[in-house]
């Protein structure tokens, strides 16, 4: 009898008189080898096992395969690896090596329950879908849904993370940024408004920076002020900052969408320093009047951009309780005039205009670039569920994968040509690695891609990772 070949050729252009033929059949092979740094970066720091803790669960615990733990790795080593979607896992539970980053014991799967699951040692996206779906409340008599997030420990999570993963261990100043981004909804989903500025139905969600250091994002609708919630945000997260560093000075920064009387109350009734972007209009334009002609002038003698600063003090006509210290930035441009203000409760003492504005005030764009990595890289912007409950977990999941790997960067990539890159590339230079998976009773043997390009970089970062927690 004929043994029949079930081997799929797929048959590409030949080279010279050699053909050149593909087929699927390499083995347990992964395109993710460097999920191995995630794992490193995981158990050193228990970023998910910390985080699984923020979660009850209801389920009868003799009969799972998947604990909370194993499934929040997935999840989000899954986004860490550029893997959005929940569809995405139907495939990826095959991967032996992300089982092996998620402490699977059985990475290959082959001691699963049911017949249908041999051979996938990781959830199915109906599993997961179940996670992030989950309401409050007594969920034991659930039939599917049995796992509950407690929104207030995940709350509190990232600023315990932030305080024990922040370099200098007693700051004598901290900066604290604050920003509003928008994030376009598809649908008829819960919480639905259109927002003017940004020309379409979306959320309107909160973020909160130290630096690269993530302390809070905030799922909200988007027929609201920008600002609305900063307050509430930062009596939750000054006490606890304030417990660790008891001395600490903390300056909140912000565009002028923050700029509103209570904010700036609250501050000032509670030592905390601000400095805010403020909305330019016809009495702050005639106050910088004589500057900006300056400014003018010497455009037009040099071709080259000009500014002038002028420190004064500034209360509005009926909005704030009192007079600030205001600065403005007479710019004249190819353009024409550009002015700029900013409040503060600094001193003229203490800080010069031109760095306050130049050096501090101007610094707060770089946040813009942690929130870009968020919503276009970690997928913060995949609320596509039909709740805001889920959606905002969905959110959470995105900034767990940000701090694993912010933590990645600062330690991991400190002195590389990479020390300073974002997480897209960090994935694909580090992350996206083809390996071969050799699994035995007493090893799992990776054997890494010869032609891996960044040898020498990844085998930097492992070092700079082991001496980071020696």
């Amino acid at each position: 009898m004929k043994t029949e070949c079930k081997t799929n050729f797929i048959k590409f252009q030949p080279l010279n008189n050699k053909e050149i033929i593909a087929a699927f059949d390499g083995g347990k092979i992964t395109t993710d080898a460097g999920a191995l740094l995630l794992r490193e970066i995981e158990k050193r720091n228990s970023f998910i096992d910390d985080f699984s803790k923020c979660f009850t669960d209801y389920r009868n615990q003799e009969k799972i395969e998947h604990t909370i733990t194993e499934l929040l790795a997935q999840r989000i080593f899954g986004i860490c690896l550029g893997y959005e979607d929940l569809n995405d896992h139907d495939e990826l539970r095959h991967d032996p090596l992300l089982a092996a980053a998620c402490d699977k014991i059985d990475p290959l799967g082959n001691n699963r329950e049911l017949l249908r699951d041999k051979g996938k040692a990781l959830a199915g996206k109906s599993t997961l879908n179940r996670l992030e779906l989950s309401q409050e409340g007594d969920l034991g008599n659930e039939r599917y849904k049995k796992i509950e997030a407690n929104f207030n420990a995940i709350e509190n999570y990232f600023i315990n993370v932030f305080l024990k993963t922040y370099p200098d261990k007693n700051p004598k100043e901290i900066i604290i940024d604050l920003d509003a981004t928008d994030d376009p909804i598809h649908g008829n989903q819960e919480g639905k408004f259109f927002h003017g500025y940004y020309d379409c139905y979306c959320y309107l969600p909160l973020y909160i920076f130290c630096g690269n250091y993530l302390l809070g994002a905030k799922l909200r609708r988007s027929n609201i002020d920008g600002c609305e919630g900063s307050i509430e945000e930062l009596e939750r997260i000054i006490p606890m900052i304030r417990e660790k560093w008891p001395n600490v000075r903390i300056i909140i920064r912000g565009d002028s969408g923050f700029c509103r009387e209570k904010i700036m109350n609250w501050c000032e009734n509670n030592g905390v320093d601000y400095i805010f972007g403020l909305s330019k209009n016809d009495r702050l334009k005639k106050m910088i009047e004589k500057e900006m002609i300056e400014a003018k002038f010497e455009y037009k003698k040099t071709i080259q951009p000009a500014k002038i600063y002028k420190d004064f003090k500034y209360k509005t006509l009926d909005s704030w309780s009192k007079e600030r210290r205001v600065i403005g930035k007479a710019e004249y441009l190819e353009l024409g005039e550009n002015p700029r203000f900013i409040v503060t409760t600094l001193k003229e003492d203490e800080i010069e205009a031109k760095k306050l504005y130049e050096e501090i005030y101007c610094a707060r764009g770089d946040m813009e670039n942690r929130i870009k990595e968020q919503q276009l890289y970690l997928f913060a912007d995949r609320t596509s569920t039909a709740y805001m409950r889920s959606n905002q977990l969905r959110l959470w999941f995105s900034c767990v994968a940000y701090v694993i790997l912010n933590e990645l960067r600062i330690h991991g990539l400190k002195g590389t040509e990479c020390e300073k890159y974002q997480c897209d590339n960090i994935r694909l230079k580090l992350l996206k690695i083809g390996a071969a998976v050799k699994i035995s009773v007493r090893r799992i043997y990776i054997s890494l891609s010869e032609s891996y390009p960044y040898k020498a970089m990844f085998l930097r970062v492992m070092e700079n990772i082991f001496a980071s927690t020696a």
